[in-house]
């Protein structure tokens, strides 16, 4: 087909009706919902022919991006050894597989503490002394369409490794349970697990989460090992359709933490492992609207618990918790502070080892850790927290793991222009101890590179925080190509990260920007509620904001301007292209949640009860109907010249279905004023993620950034660029 000649395919139109609230609205694309349907197949494949043809001049700039990705990659890799009782644990990638190998080589215990813990060297290419391969992902993937791991949990013994594998893209996994001594299978297979396994603490049972009809986490099971799947038991079932349910296991191995909730209150119940028969006992229940977590920990024999809260606390606060109070009133019970509320620092959660406490916080943005000796806890002697400190202004710093006997934990650290870093820090000593920065290849210098922070201002007067990361060359003349990207909901936060992919876009002049506009978490919990519910358009106003301050401020040329967001970041994508169409030249809408309002309409759809917290709930509210039918990018298409869009989705996905986008490019396509190409490609064999492997995963997202570069007419490398190096 040829992209001059090529003409898009014209999806029918029968008219349904929709009625709420006295309201009618007349969809003529929702007959492409029949998945089975051969014309609803057919028509998706006739749009990936359409998009194929209309971005055929774009193969060559796809190839080049793939090949950069690839050539700064280290394919051959391993990750630094984590310590779990006598063994190193770790995974590995070959240049040439598409999936990890997850290894283990044995610990030795000399008795020299900082000796028994310092991991063992590892050198890519190079194997490993003892190593011992727990699974191959390449092996696993062979002859099947799709491959993901849902998780991995191994016995205390080290004897049994559980996972579980998706083969389609749904994100039901199946459950299967491998003797690392033998190397064999055990007879026990169990289907359509969710996320999340773990072994109890004596190796008999495997507990796991199922999801119901409409994917949502509801019953924690527990499956004894050599029994059949069916007879395996519900330790606890939520029926109520709004509240998430999920589990894990103590750090002390003793108690099985189960913790239900939405994003605006929750419920714990713990399960006592080390009691035969005991029942579970609920923390704080959810009828007194309190968002917590909680984890326990022993203090002077007893056990005790600490909360991550927001109890008078919008940003949320840790208090320590005897577990007896919990047998009294909320009103009635003592309480001791840890970590006191800030307003201008967000508490995100705790950890804990058998001599310190670790929490997770969010300071002028940045997410970092914070470190408490147990010694003195909730005491007039406690200390203030110790920080590790780094050098860089926007950075992330991540605990990644606390093994509950290990005198260190593991941190990782990046930032925009810093590759992943992994460090040990000696909780004794407080040293820090770097023990890898990921290698870059093809001759990247970060000193290429500048990534500032900027403030555009809100229609309401907010300042919005923008990361602007460019060629250090590159200055504010007005005429630099840029990639504006954002989420905005959950209060999910745009952290400073790494990517080795970015640099393709930076490498050809174009300036990217992430805009941390309202709906995430970045400036604490007030800024997420500024941009959900009924203060919901504050997040698409935020980022058509950011963008005219791209263009005022000089960075940006008002005619090179694309937009990228997936998922609700693919709503926010509908939402400003009807809004401000005029101000982008391309979007890129990665599974959009384009179509949310007929979704969140459905209960039985997959996770609509679950978007009550996050929207509102518009069956029941008039208002909450109203407000949404007015932003939700489907409903509101209209005439006018809309740019050139890219909507890229996955046939598979249960997050985010494919008929939302399929919908949405159909009545922009037959709405338009302008000339603009729409297209719609679906991966075929994906789930929420893409395609599954590493090297089709580099092809998704060099054919999202082809699109954005070319639509911006910045297909050339730099001079001094690190992309043609080898």
């Amino acid at each position: 087909m040829d992209p001059m000649t090529a003409t898009p395919p014209i999806a029918r139109k029968i008219p349904t009706e929709r009625m709420h609230h006295g309201d009618t609205f007349i969809d003529e694309y929702e007959w492409l919902r029949a998945k089975e349907s051969a014309e609803v197949v057919d028509h998706l494949k006739a749009e990936n022919a359409y998009t194929e043809a209309i971005t055929s001049g774009q193969e060559q700039l796809r190839q080049d991006i793939f090949n950069e990705i690839k050539n700064r990659t280290q394919e051959t890799d391993l990750s630094v050894p984590a310590r779990k009782k006598g063994w190193w644990y770790y995974t590995r990638t070959e240049e040439g597989r598409q999936y990890s190998i997850h290894c283990r080589t044995a610990a030795t215990d000399t008795g020299n503490v900082t000796r028994d813990w310092t991991p063992p060297e590892v050198v890519p290419g190079q194997p490993v002394e003892g190593e011992q391969i727990m699974l191959d992902g390449n092996v696993e993937a062979e002859g099947k369409p799709f491959f993901s791991l849902g998780g991995l949990a191994v016995t205390e013994d080290g004897t049994l490794l559980a996972y579980a594998q998706d083969n389609a893209g749904d994100e039901r996994f199946t459950l299967r349970i491998k003797d690392l001594r033998t190397g064999n299978l055990l007879a026990d297979e169990i289907p359509n697990v969710f996320y999340g396994l773990e072994f109890s603490p004596d190796g008999t049972q495997v507990f796991y989460t199922v999801v119901d009809d409409s994917w949502r986490p509801y019953q924690v099971k527990s499956h004894t090992l050599g029994t059949p799947a069916e007879a395996d038991t519900v330790i606890y079932e939520e029926d109520d359709v709004a509240m998430w349910t999920g589990f894990d296991i103590s750090a002390d191995r003793t108690q099985l933490i189960i913790g239900i909730g939405c994003s605006e209150y929750s419920e714990y119940r713990v399960l006592d492992l080390t009691t035969p028969r005991a029942e579970l006992l609920t923390l704080i229940p959810r009828e007194e609207k309190v968002l917590y977590e909680a984890d326990p920990l022993t203090i002077d024999g007893r056990r005790h618990y600490l909360l991550t809260h927001n109890r008078d606390a919008k940003n949320s606060m840790v208090s320590l918790v005897s577990e007896d109070q919990f047998q009294r009133p909320l009103a009635e019970q003592e309480w001791t502070t840890i970590i006191k509320h800030d307003d201008a620092v967000r508490v995100h959660g705790v950890a804990v080892t058998q001599s310190h406490v670790m929490v997770s916080v969010r300071k002028d943005t940045t997410l970092r850790v914070q470190i408490l000796p147990l010694a003195g806890l909730g005491g007039g002697g406690q200390p203030e927290p110790i920080e590790p400190s780094f050098d860089e202004e926007l950075y992330t710093c991540n605990l990644s793991n606390a093994e509950f006997e290990s005198p260190i934990i593991r941190l990782s650290y990046s930032s925009f222009f810093t590759p992943p870093r992994v460090y040990d820090y000696m909780l004794v000593s407080g040293e820090l101890a770097l023990r890898k920065e990921t290698e870059v290849r093809g001759g990247y210098r970060s000193e290429d590179y500048v990534a500032t922070r900027e403030w555009a201002t809100a229609q309401d007067g907010t300042l919005i925080p923008l990361s602007v990361l460019r060629r250090r060359e590159l200055i504010q003349d007005g005429s630099n190509p840029a990639v504006i990207y954002a989420y905005g909901s959950y209060e999910i936060s745009m952290d400073p990260g790494f990517s080795i992919s970015r640099l393709s876009l930076l490498d050809r002049g174009i300036i990217f920007v992430v805009a941390h506009i309202r709906g995430g978490g970045e400036m604490g919990r007030t800024w997420y509620e500024a941009g959900k519910k009924l203060t919901k358009k504050n997040t698409f106003t935020d980022f058509i904001d950011s963008t005219s301050h791209l263009v005022s401020s000089g960075w940006a040329d008002p005619q090179r301007v694309a937009a990228m967001g997936g998922s609700a970041g693919g709503l926010l994508m509908g939402a400003v292209t009807n809004l401000a169409p005029e101000k982008y030249r391309a979007v890129v809408a990665q599974v959009p949640f384009v179509d949310a309002l007929t979704t969140i309409l459905d209960p039985e759809l997959p996770l609509s009860a679950l978007e009550w917290e996050e929207w509102g709930n518009p069956i029941t509210d008039a208002e909450v109907y109203q407000y949404m039918k007015d932003y939700t990018p489907y409903e509101n298409v209209r005439a006018a010249a809309y740019p050139r869009i890219a909507a890229v989705t996955s046939f598979n996905d249960t997050r985010v279905l494919y008929v939302e986008p399929a919908k949405w490019v159909a009545k922009l396509r037959d709405t338009t004023t302008g000339p603009e190409p729409i297209v719609l490609k679906t991966e075929m064999d994906g789930g929420h993620g893409g395609a599954s492997g590493r090297y089709e995963q580099w092809k998704d997202v060099a054919w999202d950034y082809a699109f954005a570069a070319d639509s911006l007419g910045a297909t050339a490398v730099l001079s001094r660029s690190t992309s043609s190096a080898g």
